[in-house]
């Protein structure tokens, strides 16, 4: 942490007790998180651009979205780790300067090959960045007022952060190309490295910490053995040793992973942080609510582009309702109807909503209007994803102590990457899957191959409907009635 002198204590304002210095490394670590947090979403707008060019198959198009949401989400609890044996502010100059690297290298992608290994090394160094980022903002703020502030501006700017991807997405590809969606994170690296190095004071590293080797290569080849197996459903075929094998080999080894954490002396992920019946609602809230939503983003994105012919732009533009939408039902869900009612009916009933729209957007045709079939389902699934994430962050990081403060943040975003990588991996498959039903027996004449491309978005959705209501009745069962009396007065230390 910075070591302020009398005067710059000085010059720091009464009310928020923290330096002016304090305030540029925060707006140093936003960029940074802003540059995390929008690629998950930046890419979709540019994915049937990149597609035409680099000629890739509808099958294959998930993996551009998996391969860094994976990567991202199954190496989370090690990035956490790495900050406490390496050092904070070398992880962090590391983190950012390899996700430019490697944002460059996907952008330069002459092949569908280089593009997915491009984006899976940003997910790497994703992993890397967050969790030092979180952790700077914990050490440089001092606790209270300053630090509920801090985490209220890095809140925002990680909310704020899809909606940015999808708008600035749009802009690059449809005035320069889908490339700059890539190439623009070389800006947001270079204003991080340069900030990082001048601001950040270097810290001795904890001696104490330890890497727990064998955690780390059982939750993350678990998780690739799901996310693979499901992916690749639509070209083995469900029975194929191909799928079903990678399935169970990757459940087995996530099971391997709980059964070694609960041994190991330096855990990745203390099973403890798990005990809690709230806090597993809420993960369990967490993961389905970024399946379904990744789900949106991806085929709505095809649809308003393919059969609409929506410009990029316009493309992004047309998903801001629904991120008004969700910021709107977060402030009521927050300060209202939690506060009344408590988690366990808000989040379900979030839920619900979600699952409403999600059918009603199974209405969408080849000519239907965005203002009709579009754009009221995206209100209703806004209002019901604000009831959802928030009150659902806030009790999985509630009565965590401070020596697992980390890991329980690690763990909730490791939920919205590895619920984003499933639920993209097996929502595609079925739609690859619906296409190819929806052509046996019909001559694939142009207005044929609309159809089943239409029909394949709206399988899609329905899937996803189902998605958002297995997880009402999981939280609506999960949750205590008592569990908005626990809420914590603190601020959460994730978002």
């Amino acid at each position: 942490m910075p070591i302020d002198t009398p005067q710059t204590q000085s010059a720091a304002s009464q009310d928020d007790g923290a330096a002016p210095r304090h305030w540029w490394i925060l707006a140093v670590i936003a960029v940074a998180q802003l540059m995390v947090v929008l690629d998950a979403t930046i890419v979709n707008i540019a994915l049937p651009s990149a597609q035409r060019d680099l000629g890739f198959s509808d099958a294959d198009r998930q993996w551009v979205v998996t391969a860094y949401s994976l990567a991202f989400g199954s190496l989370l609890l090690i990035g956490g780790r790495l900050a406490d044996l390496l050092g904070h502010k070398i992880v962090f100059l590391v983190g950012a300067t390899g996700f430019a690297v490697s944002s460059a290298l996907a952008g330069a992608a002459d092949s569908f090959t280089l593009l997915v290994c491009g984006r899976a090394l940003q997910g790497v160094f994703g992993a890397v960045l967050a969790p030092a980022a979180l952790s700077l903002l914990n050490i440089t703020f001092p606790e209270g007022k300053p630090r509920a502030r801090a985490f209220g501006i890095f809140g925002a700017i990680a909310g704020a952060g899809g909606a940015i991807g999808l708008l600035l997405g749009g802009v690059l590809t449809e005035h320069l190309n889908w490339r700059w969606t890539l190439y623009v994170n070389l800006v947001f690296a270079v204003i991080a490295v340069i900030g990082g190095v001048l601001l950040l004071d270097k810290r001795r590293h904890d001696d104490t910490a330890r890497l727990d080797i064998p955690g780390t290569l059982l939750v993350s080849a678990g998780l690739f053995g799901i996310v693979y197996g499901l992916g690749n459903a639509d070209t083995h075929g469900w029975s194929s040793a191909m799928t079903w094998g990678f399935l169970v080999l990757g459940l087995v080894l996530v099971a391997a992973f709980g059964f070694w954490q609960a041994r190991a002396a330096n855990p990745l992920l203390p099973l403890r942080i798990l005990n809690d019946r709230d806090r597993a609602a809420s993960f369990s809230a967490i993961l389905v609510a970024a399946s379904g939503m990744f789900g949106i983003f991806l085929f709505l994105t095809y649809y308003l582009q393919v059969s609409l012919k929506y410009t990029p732009v316009g493309t992004g533009v047309a998903f801001l309702p629904m991120i008004a939408a969700i910021v709107i039902s977060a402030q009521l869900a927050t300060n209202l109807t939690v506060t009344k009612v408590g988690v366990r009916v808000a989040v379900p009933t979030g839920m619900a909503l979600a699952a409403v729209g999600m059918v009603w957007l199974t209405n969408i045709g080849l000519d239907t209007s965005y203002n009709t079939h579009v754009l009221p389902p995206l209100l209703v699934i806004g209002l019901g994803l604000g009831h959802v994430v928030p009150p659902a962050l806030g009790t999985a990081t509630a009565g965590v102590g401070r020596d697992d403060a980390g890991a329980a943040s690690a763990a909730t975003n490791t939920m919205q990457q590895i619920g984003g990588s499933i639920g993209t991996a097996l929502l595609n498959t079925i739609a690859t899957s619906a296409v190819s039903s929806y052509l046996k027996g019909k001559v694939p004449s142009k207005s044929v191959l609309a159809q089943a491309q239409l029909h394949s978005y709206t399988t899609a959705f329905w899937w996803a409907a189902g998605i958002f209501g297995l997880g009402a009745l999981c939280t609506g069962l999960l949750y205590r009635s008592r569990s908005h009396d626990t809420a914590p007065d603190a601020e959460p230390v994730s978002s």
